[in-house]
């Protein structure tokens, strides 16, 4: 019988109610051997390569990893920040912030892939008296292979627990009325400071098409939160376009990918192209360089002239009351 892991003989005060932030996960260092590592627990996760394991896994440590990983490390030595990854260190100060704005509530940052792991935030949080506990994946549309995922890290460390704190999760936030606010402020303040582009390319991270045919709602809600954001803005249906980035491999996608939309518009004269990233709710290496360095001289080589990438909302006040809200409302309820 598998142990469990008992709680503290003895905690610190009374029973706290913690939120636990968590992101996709980021390499400890941009070197070849940080993103290998972090890479490959990745990409061994089934709800993220759906594929069988015996066919799969040779292809990944024999193959994949040994090309990919130097290559990557060298993208992520162009966003490295002092503090690390940038999705580690916008997702830190957002967590901050967000315990200013909670300060009855425990708020801690956790990865799902690399550090700071989710078990090792969990057993912290554990040591510290936590009896509720509230996951926010920040992601704002639902997919298995991110929310999904991130519920699995969780009940998997829970499971070896004694005892188990009560447990909420808030699966999308697609259409939530503070984050759209957020948003719709964040695309406005870069028009107000560099004028509106001939174009707005929201940009979502991709899917294996195969994903949505099994019933994976993510397109759906890109789909709806996309619509709800251009109606904010008030965009006409010519000014503006979904697409999906960051595909891999050879199957299809969901579609309309991104770098084949901004060589489209080049070729039919659009010249200036803002991209926004909604899926996103920190920069990181898909938005910071595969957006704002590749695409874009993916859009400057068929002759389009300028690509903006308007930021991620990051640790903004906006999305700081916007989370910290959403948070407060899967609170109600529980006794503080």
């Amino acid at each position: 019988m598998k142990p469990y892991l008992d709680a503290p003989t003895s905690v610190p005060g009374p029973g706290r109610t913690a939120l636990l932030l968590v992101n996709l996960g980021t390499p400890d260092a941009p070197t070849s051997a940080a993103v290998r590592r972090y890479l490959a627990q990745f990409l061994h996760d089934h709800r993220v390569v759906e594929l069988t394991r015996w066919l799969w896994c040779p292809l990944l440590h024999f193959v994949i990893l040994p090309l990919r990983s130097p290559k990557v490390a060298r993208k992520y030595a162009t966003v490295w920040m002092q503090g690390g990854s940038p999705l580690l260190v916008y997702g830190q100060r957002l967590a901050r912030q967000m315990q200013h704005a909670l300060p009855d509530v425990q708020v801690r940052l956790a990865m799902r892939y690399g550090n700071p792991s989710v078990p090792d935030v969990l057993r912290q949080l554990q040591a510290e008296g936590m009896q509720r506990l509230l996951v926010l994946p920040l992601y704002p549309q639902y997919s298995a292979s991110t929310t999904a995922a991130v519920y699995d890290a969780v009940s998997q460390e829970l499971a070896t627990w004694r005892r188990t704190p009560e447990l909420r999760l808030v699966a999308d936030y697609h259409l939530d009325p503070g984050w759209l606010d957020a948003l719709e402020a964040r695309v406005r303040a870069h028009w107000d400071l560099h004028g509106r582009a001939d174009r707005l390319l929201m940009s979502f991270h991709g899917l294996p098409k195969r994903f949505e045919a099994a019933g994976d709602p993510y397109p759906r809600q890109c789909e709806a939160g996309a619509r709800a954001l251009a109606a904010r803005l008030e965009l006409a249906d010519q000014d503006w376009l979904l697409t999906y980035q960051s595909r891999f491999g050879r199957e299809e996608w969901l579609q309309p990918y991104t770098d084949k939309t901004l060589e489209r518009l080049a070729g039919e004269g659009v010249r200036t192209v803002d991209v926004v990233c909604p899926g996103f709710a920190s920069d990181c290496l898909e938005t910071l360089e595969e957006i704002a360095v590749e695409n874009d001289e993916v859009f400057r080589h068929a002759g389009g002239e300028v690509l903006r990438y308007i930021s991620a909302l990051n640790d903004e006040p906006g999305h700081v009351a916007a989370l910290s809200a959403l948070a407060r409302r899967h609170l109600q309820g529980w006794p503080h």
